[in-house]
């Protein structure tokens, strides 16, 4: 028993190591110095920004906005968390950039969402049999102010959009005047429950790989830090 213990508090110090280096990888080794680096000088990586509307090939999506896709779904911020979509950023202020509806559905807006909005797809065109959601926020500025178009209200519920309809614009809204994020549209492919609801967008595991919606690597066990561009 005297000779198990040593060997358990190995093997513990191995897995935990093993998991903060591929953590501390991921984060620092990953897109987050990219991701500052264009924030701080997007001037200088115009090569970065896909426009708005792009279509890769077939796949069924159009890019929502002007910007670089920063970080992926996957992505890694906090240990054993995983980024449920995509964050896009424009490099310009809040309410500058224009956001679009990726793909043809009925958009909601419930009471008291500021920046959000969610726009169903009864078919989703990878998988017909099922529906699937489209959630995008942070369409506010840091004081809350919406930046969604106006036909969309508060209370809105499955107002029919055409792909590349005007949504919104971007912005940096979190919730706390006081700790803005960076300039950006986030943008995750959401489970439908079964019921016709859509399921916690909090939990990767309700979400989606877009990478085939787009036609681009977007998952970023698989992408790391490469700049993304449509697949041929």
């Amino acid at each position: 028993m005297k000779k198990a213990f040593p060997a358990v508090i190995i093997i513990l110090v191995l897995i935990i190591s093993f998991f903060g280096a591929k953590f501390y990888t991921s984060r620092w080794g990953g897109r987050i110095p990219m991701v500052i680096d264009f924030i701080q000088n997007p001037g200088k990586h115009n090569d970065w920004v896909m426009p708005a509307n792009t279509r890769c090939q077939n796949a069924p999506f159009a890019y929502p906005t002007d910007g670089f896709l920063g970080f992926l779904w996957h992505d890694s911020f906090k240990f054993l968390d995983a980024h449920q979509g995509l964050d896009i950023f424009s490099g310009k202020e809040a309410g500058e950039a224009d956001v679009f509806a990726a793909y043809p559905g009925f958009l909601s807006r419930q009471p008291g969402w500021k920046s959000t909005v969610i726009i169903r797809v009864p078919q989703d065109p990878l998988q017909p049999d099922r529906q699937i959601w489209l959630y995008m926020t942070h369409l506010a500025d840091a004081e809350g102010n919406s930046l969604i178009d106006p036909k969309f209200p508060e209370g809105s519920f499955d107002v029919p959009v055409s792909q590349g309809e005007l949504i919104g614009k971007m912005g940096n809204y979190s919730g706390n005047p006081l700790a803005p994020t960076g300039v950006h549209l986030h943008f995750s492919i959401v489970r439908d429950d079964g019921a016709g609801n859509y399921l916690n967008e909090l939990k990767i595991r309700n979400t989606l790989d877009p990478s085939p919606y787009f036609g681009m690597q977007l998952d970023a066990r698989k992408a790391g830090r490469a700049i993304i561009a449509c697949q041929p």
